[in-house]
């Protein structure tokens, strides 16, 4: 007998039963079930159990139960399409955070008017209710098996992998895939699916090897959770930044510089309102700026390390014979400048702030608007410090980015990695860095995720990951703790004792890549920003620019003395259609003047955000706006036309 330890309970149960034969005792639906864990270990539901030990079933519903089925929904496309168009070539097909992909080799293009016709096979395939086995064998026979499919790509995966490993297949009707697995136990158990697009994609990433088809794809348990999915994929479309930075005029790229973003007027508006707040916190907390060199020379990057890992996406350059490299990171040269002047315990902690701009050569292929350049700029800080100070400094840093995060609307969450295998440093400087980040993230009552093993090779970080309006996740921030550069750079500073100590180095970043950073901006405004970061902040309509010209350019006067980014209209369109510009282009106020307003020293005021407001005294509209922005605000602070009816009426 084996015993199986089921929510606390043991059950006797016969060796070799199978998941798949227990589901009335352990009281689990047939349909629920899609794979089983026996000690931790994921299995198929078909599978003999030969041992004692913890026994539960993953169940629809859960995160683990959606990977296994989506992998499955993977197959079944490929099945889907292998029935279709024949001759087809596979390479590999993965679950992804939304969804799954395959990579196919054929000679049809796939085009989304395919989509239909696939997603109809895969729906027959699903009524079939195929039984799903898998299967061992050895190297030998897999590559026989591959082989005989002329499945090159999985044939090369295969030589990479020791004899000693296991080889295994899963087999549903007339297709079979070399596969790890688990997966469901038949094909009826397949829920709700979508394809949504097909990209290239290079063999194993490698530009020089064969372009494959790659379909995207997405599954869930229940409809409605497709349709939101789906319904959330069309709004992120609609905020797309690339979509939105050619509308709004932020930005632009050209062949002449391929992943060197180009900024418009309005973008580098954007760019600078928020580098102007990040610096106002700066200030507040103490830091110093700097500006170190864009290129420094080669021997540098040796000693900083940065040769070993970014030498093939860096940029070289030769001066006076010498070779020199475009910097990569902006560390090794705060470094430098602590060097360059003799240091006391007193004088730390020493705080240095840069916004420094980098360049790495990132592949075309994986260029994606300002979310991945070839030229960006981090909010850098590196701070020196004693080891007593680090645990404050990190609350300090924790503190300024809560504040950001907060201002700009985001929610975030916040993971701690630690120490990895191939580390450097002693135990004790791993122990008492890893223990200040943890004291640090429990006093700022940070709910946090301890990711073992994930941390630099030269120190512990803690990543901030935030989360948009439509909540997908974005790695932002982040603070490290570093032990290899103070040594590299042989830093250090007087103790009490008089004696030569290295200070220990934190590298932050608050936004992270200012670009990147702006870009989920974009997306997550959708383009329409607060006024204080709003690009145009105002735009002034005449009725009739023959009649109101002369009020609206007195008005738009006065409002640029006030400070704001405002234009007038004068082009002698109608008002509708001004009015439907304005709106196009999320100008946070439009101002319409026509006689009454100049009669009366007014304006008739439309906000992006809240419609039609009350007519104004010009005076009062900028005492509130200046309030707004001064504030930075998130809202319109007026109250709505129909609002101020409503409150007039009940008085």
């Amino acid at each position: 007998m084996i015993q199986l330890k089921v929510d606390g309970e043991v059950f006797d149960c016969e060796p070799g039963v199978k998941p798949s034969d227990l589901y009335e005792k352990f009281g689990v639906k047939e349909e629920e079930a899609l794979a089983a864990k026996m000690n931790g270990k994921t299995i198929d539901l078909y599978i003999p159990l030969q041992e004692s030990g913890d026994f539960s079933y993953v169940q629809v519903g859960s995160q683990e139960g959606l990977e296994i089925m989506r992998h499955s929904m993977a197959h079944l496309m490929a099945q889907a399409i292998l029935r279709i168009y024949k001759n087809v070539e596979f390479a590999i097909g993965p679950v992804i955070e939304n969804g799954f992909y395959y990579d196919f080799d054929l000679e049809h293009t796939f085009t989304p008017e395919d989509f239909d016709k696939i997603e109809a096979e895969m729906q027959r395939i699903i009524k079939e209710n195929i039984p799903i086995r898998r299967f061992e064998c050895s190297k030998e026979k897999s590559r026989e098996i591959l082989e005989k499919q002329r499945a090159r790509f999985k044939q090369e995966l295969l030589e990479e992998i020791d004899e000693k490993e296991t080889f295994s297949f899963y087999e549903q009707g007339d297709f079979t895939d070399w596969c790890r697995g688990p997966h469901v136990d038949r094909t009826g158990k397949l829920k709700e699916f979508k394809l949504l697009n097909v990209a290239g994609a290079y063999w194993r990433g490698d530009e020089k090897r064969n372009m494959l088809q790659r379909v995207y794809a997405t599954g869930f348990f229940e409809k409605t959770s497709l349709e939101e999915y789906l319904f959330q994929r069309e709004e992120a479309k609609k905020r797309d930044h690339r979509k939105l930075g050619k509308d709004l005029d932020f930005f632009s790229f050209h062949e002449e510089g391929p992943g060197f973003p180009f900024w418009h007027p309005n973008g580098t508006v954007l760019y600078k309102e928020v580098r102007r707040y990040v610096d106002e916190i700066l200030i507040d907390h103490d830091y110093q700026e700097i500006m170190t060199p864009m290129i420094l020379n080669e021997t540098l990057w040796h000693q900083s390390g940065h040769w070993d890992h970014y030498r093939d996406n860096m940029y070289f350059v030769d001066i006076d014979e010498q070779n020199f490299a475009v910097k990569p990171m902006n560390c090794p040269g705060c470094c430098l400048i602590y060097k360059n002047t003799p240091r006391s315990f007193r004088d730390l902690p020493a705080k240095y702030a840069e916004w420094g701009q980098v360049h790495r050569h990132e592949k075309r292929g994986v260029l994606s608007g300002l979310q991945r350049v070839r030229c960006f700029t981090q909010d850098d800080a590196h701070v020196f410090c004693l080891m007593e100070q680090m645990e404050e400094q990190l609350i300090d840093m924790m503190n300024m980015i809560d504040t950001i995060y907060r201002k700009f609307g985001f929610d975030y969450k916040t993971e701690l990695s630690t120490r990895p295998k191939n580390s450097i440093g002693s135990d004790e400087v791993w122990e008492a860095s890893e223990k200040s980040l943890e004291n640090a993230l429990i006093k700022k009552g940070a709910e946090y995720k301890i990711n073992p093993g994930d941390g630099a090779f030269y120190g512990p970080k803690i990543d901030f990951h935030i989360k948009d309006c439509l909540g997908r996740s974005w790695q932002c921030g982040t603070i490290q703790v570093d032990m290899s550069m103070p040594e590299r750079f042989d830093l250090s500073y007087a103790g009490q004792d008089n004696q030569k100590h290295r200070p220990i180095m934190i590298h932050r970043a608050l936004l992270g890549s200012l670009e990147r950073f702006v870009s989920i901006m974009i997306e997550h405004f959708g383009g329409a920003f607060p006024t204080w970061l709003a690009p145009e902040q105002i735009r002034v309509l005449p009725i009739s620019s023959k009649k109101h010209l002369d009020y609206a350019s007195e008005v738009t006067k006065k409002l640029k003395k006030a400070g704001f980014r405002v234009s007038l209209n004068s082009r002698g369109q109608k008002l509708g259609y001004e009015i439907r510009e304005g709106e196009v282009k999320k100008i946070p106020y439009l101002l319409i003047v026509g006689n009454r307003e100049k009669e009366n020293g007014e304006v008739s005021v439309r906000s992006y955000h809240k419609g039609d407001l009350k007519s104004m005294p010009i005076d009062h509209f900028i005492e509130t706006v200046s309030q707004e922005i001064s504030e930075r605000k998130m809202e319109c602070p007026f109250v709505k036309k129909e609002e101020v009816k409503k409150e007039e009426a009940a008085s």
